[in-house]
């Protein structure tokens, strides 16, 4: 819902206080316990996954990875149980005690988890044998993947408030212009240092070019800003600050530079964003149109699969 009124400028001078250092520490921990998994089941079975079908019910590891196995069967039921995990978040929306819980950024970052989660779980499921249905609704699933991490790199395209409210174009000029004064009033870099930070394409550019092509450009343009926040540390940085922070790419000890690093990193990002608000939101739209059918068929596909295991048995 858009905001009324304008983002304080007290916001911007003040010390930032982290209200999602909670937030940040739950995700990463599902993305470790996640990424844990992956790695454990990849050591475990990797002489059996890469035997040839006909050799794997001589493993004596086939009677816990194979689909129907121990492990396997497992991996599967909670591999479909993060993917059906997923439909809470557009639930949500239809569901006000669900609504009440959480921030909507919090629970797309969850959404985002699960989604990526699930299909590794599904692959080691299935043995690595993608085929019939099941295979169908594998590949699906890896495309809903795929999918979601670009919906959720649109959605944090969309300026927002501390409160993720979408900020009104007004209101992101406004902060752009606290953020100028700020930079003009430090000492660290010149004008001309900053200015390749700040060099984007033309309105006419953006509005004339297909919707694809503006999602690559805007990702182009974001693993641009990394490499020129990287050039801006390594040039003020002493030989130890570049050596500790690998040639500028990792924050420093500096307070000083990473205050005015921070403050250019947003002016830039916000820049960016304001320039491709309106085709965002129409990738947004477009990106709309494609995953939810994608996410609905696998949940079709998957209870086909679920069914046909319960009536013939697992193997």
């Amino acid at each position: 819902e858009p905001m009324s009124g304008h983002l304080p400028v007290s916001i911007l001078n003040s010390p930032e206080v982290d209200t999602e250092a909670g937030h940040r520490l739950r995700v990463r921990i599902g993305y470790g316990v996640a990424i844990l998994l992956v790695v454990a089941m990849t050591l475990y079975g990797f002489d059996y996954y890469f035997l040839d079908l006909a050799q794997r019910p001589l493993s004596p590891k086939h009677a816990l990875l194979k689909p129907g196995g121990s492990i396997g069967l497992g991996l599967g039921l909670l591999g479909t149980a993060l993917f059906l995990g997923i439909f809470l978040y557009p639930i949500r929306k239809h569901w006000e005690w669900l609504r009440r819980r959480g921030n909507t950024r919090h629970w797309l970052d969850f959404h985002v988890l699960l989604g990526l989660s699930a299909p590794f779980l599904i692959a080691f499921h299935a043995s690595f044998k993608f085929r019939g249905v099941a295979g169908m609704a594998f590949w699906i699933m890896a495309a809903v993947a795929l999918s979601g991490v670009v919906g959720r790199y649109l959605y944090a395209q969309i300026p927002r408030s501390l409160n993720t409210a979408e900020l009104s174009l007004q209101e992101a000029r406004d902060e752009q212009a606290q953020l100028t004064k700020q930079l003009g009033e430090q000492k660290l870099f010149a004008a001309t240092v900053l200015a390749p930070l700040f060099r984007l394409p033309s309105e006419a550019r953006v509005r004339s070019r297909p919707l694809l092509l503006v999602l690559a450009t805007m990702m182009y343009l974001d693993l641009l800003r990394f490499v020129h926040i990287a050039r801006l540390r390594f040039r003020v940085l002493g030989s130890w600050g570049r050596l500790a922070s690998l040639g500028g790419i990792l924050a420093s000890r500096n307070s000083e530079v990473e205050r005015v690093v921070a403050i250019a990193r947003r002016q830039a990002r916000l820049s960016k964003r304001v320039l491709f608000l309106s085709r965002t939101q129409q990738v947004f739209h477009l990106w709309h149109v494609i995953h939810r059918p994608f996410s609905y068929s696998f949940a079709l596909l998957a209870l086909v699969h679920i069914a046909v295991v319960l009536l013939i048995g697992v193997r």
